[in-house]
Parts: structure tokens; sequence; C-alpha cells
């Protein structure tokens, strides 16, 4: 029963941000928890905001060596956030 109002609480929640505009920012919320479970929490630490702006997908890194290995992987990880949230919602990756 539980699993059901869990579902139902988080269709409430993409219609109130369909219906607001906040579509892109819960998506952005959502890459982040992803990026979250991903990474260990030292480096999840290191990342600063993650943003979705026109389907341009945009994650702000504060260490220069995280944010060096992002640009190099970031085919990879484009094709992750695509993968696990859909083609459509992405066009690009930036790395800040």
């Amino acid at each position: 029963m539980k699993k059901k109002r869990e579902f139902q609480s988080s269709e409430l929640v993409k219609s109130f941000a369909k219906i607001h505009g906040f579509e892109e920012k819960l998506l952005a919320f959502e890459v982040k928890d992803f990026l979250h479970e991903y990474l260990s929490d030292t480096l999840f630490s290191e990342i600063e905001s993650v943003n979705l702006n026109k389907k341009i997908l945009e994650i702000k890194i504060k260490s220069p060596l995280l944010k060096n290995d992002f640009r190099m992987r970031k085919t990879f990880f484009l094709t992750k956030f695509k993968e696990k949230f859909g083609a459509e919602n992405f066009s690009d990756l930036q790395i800040l």
C-alpha cells in the first residue's frame, strides 16, 4: 500500500510542476539525486549545482579534477542521463 501512495504523491508533484512550469527544475533535481547515488559522497560534495535550461543540462563542479573528468566523459554521462530520464529531455551537457 505504501508504494502506491508514494507513486501517487510523485505523480501529484509532477502534475504541479507541469502546471506551474517547474518541469525542468524537477528533472534537474532527479538528475542530482541520480548523481548522488552514482558518485561517492566525497565526489558528490564537489557538485555545486545541477540545472536544466532549454534541454541543456548544466552541472557546476567545484573541483578542477572532477570537472575535467566529467568533461572527458561528457558523452558517457549524457547517454546515461538520456537512458535514465528520456532522450527527449536533453540536447546537451555543459560542465561549468
